[in-house]
């Protein structure tokens, strides 16, 4: 498996000093209630029971790169059952972006304790690998596996003289290839489900969207 880990640690490093004090954190995530972030729940099937799927809500996730491959990154707090499905490189999952409709669904996903049979009430079908496609949603991509990147080891970055913070759950960073966009799944005239100030909200179009050219 790719290890992103060197690179990783190098551009950490240049931060380390700072960007592990709680105010940071603090200021940081008050920045990030500030923007609207996409929702997304990924899908899998257990390793120690493949007749069990899994799924969970994604607090982050991105595109970050199309060539020369198609990839798309996300962190899972650890840990998880999740991350303890895409354990291997041939771990496959899917990717499924809500629609506005959906913020029941993205709730039922991220809260194991309150709904510990998630696909009982949500519907799905099953792709070509035999996984789980939430039905309403955004889209779906179907994905692979490239790398993960425990992020408490970044602090092996750290000189003997910094205090190395505390990092024994803390994160994985996943980074997987996009094989297909799922088909019978994309729908153009849905609109996202978006996380912005603690709550599940979407967007409409305004006047922003398309501004009148100035006149001459």
């Amino acid at each position: 498996m790719p290890n992103f880990l060197p690179l990783l640690a190098r551009s950490y490093s240049s931060t380390r000093c700072s960007a592990g004090t709680e105010a940071t954190k603090n200021g940081l995530r008050a920045l990030l209630r500030q923007t609207a972030q996409p929702v997304a729940v990924v899908t899998s099937i257990l390793k120690r029971d493949p007749d069990v799927y899994h799924g969970a809500t994604l607090s982050s996730f991105t595109s970050i790169a199309m060539d020369p491959l198609p990839l798309v990154a996300f962190a899972l707090r650890i840990p998880s059952r999740m991350a303890d499905s895409l354990n291997t490189l041939s771990s496959h999952m899917v990717i499924n972006l809500l629609s506005a409709e959906q913020a029941t669904i993205a709730t039922t996903f991220s809260r194991a304790d309150l709904y510990p049979h998630p696909f009982s009430t949500t519907p799905y079908f099953l792709n070509k690998d035999g996984l789980p496609v939430i039905r309403g949603s955004l889209g779906a991509v179907a994905c692979k596996l490239v790398s993960k990147v425990p992020l408490r080891d970044l602090g092996h970055a750290y000189t003997a003289e910094e205090k190395i913070p505390d990092r024994t759950n803390g994160s994985e960073l996943f980074i997987a290839e996009v094989l297909r966009v799922e088909e019978g799944v994309l729908r153009g005239d849905a609109l996202p489900l978006l996380y912005h100030r603690r709550v599940y909200t979407t967007c409409t179009p305004s006047d922003l969207d398309h501004p009148e050219p100035h006149s001459k």
